[in-house]
């Protein structure tokens, strides 16, 4: 079980980065994402959406404390990976962090408050430079899956993409 946490989401200005999150913990093998922050009905509607047509079991939720969202998922077993370019690189920790059952994946908008370093189980980086949460995201997703995640199929897709050389072509399976 994977879950994305994605804190602080602002209104406004965050509305792109936010779905691309959730689109990104979706088709990178995620379970679903928890949105902390300002709620975005909108959002969570457009990710939900999303799902439902291309297929899978992923869900969105909101929750409007992060601290809420992870001392939840933490009585139920889970371990949180806080993605930071501050945190212990990636490749060193990636091992350790695949054996885990249960995982929250957390990233930020704006400045993630100091106490987040202190509950994540793993502080994370992927890179030592700046760069986007989306990134962070799909660079972990993609280590942690072995590249698997790139094969992954979703079941009740209403919507499949026919890969071909050129051009466009997306089967309808209503």
């Amino acid at each position: 079980m994977l879950t994305v946490l994605r804190i602080g989401h602002r209104l406004g200005r965050d509305e792109r980065l936010s779905t691309h999150m959730g689109l990104t913990a979706r088709a990178l093998g995620a379970d679903g994402i928890i949105y902390t922050g300002e709620k975005d009905n909108g959002l969570l509607q457009s990710v939900a959406e999303t799902a439902k047509r291309w297929g899978g079991n992923f869900t969105v939720s909101y929750e409007e404390d992060w601290k809420a969202a992870v001392k939840s998922v933490k009585r139920k077993g889970f371990k949180l990976v806080h993605l930071t370019m501050y945190g212990e690189p990636l490749q060193k920790k990636i091992v350790k962090i695949r054996k885990e059952k249960k995982l929250m994946i957390a990233a930020g908008s704006a400045k993630v408050p100091g106490q987040m370093y202190l509950v994540a189980d793993y502080n994370i980086a992927v890179g030592s430079q700046p760069h986007s949460e989306v990134a962070a995201l799909a660079v972990f997703l993609h280590e942690y899956f072995k590249g698997k995640e790139l094969d992954k199929t979703f079941p009740k897709a209403k919507l499949v993409i026919e890969p071909q050389a050129r051009g466009k072509r997306v089967a309808s399976k209503d």
